[in-house]
């Protein structure tokens, strides 16, 4: 019973933790995506002006 017991909390911390890195990942590429859309929008505004 102690070994059953041990291999569900380890699945379910691992659960946990990839849920976590999901949410860590999931916004660095919308923050990344963010940013892109920044700089482009500062290059064609600085385009727009010459």
């Amino acid at each position: 019973m102690g070994s059953g017991t041990g291999l569900v909390l380890y699945i379910i911390f691992g659960a946990i933790f990839f849920y976590i890195l999901y949410g860590v990942v999931r916004a660095a590429v919308r923050d990344g995506i963010l940013q892109a859309d920044e700089r482009r929008a500062r290059r064609s505004g600085e385009l727009d002006r010459r």
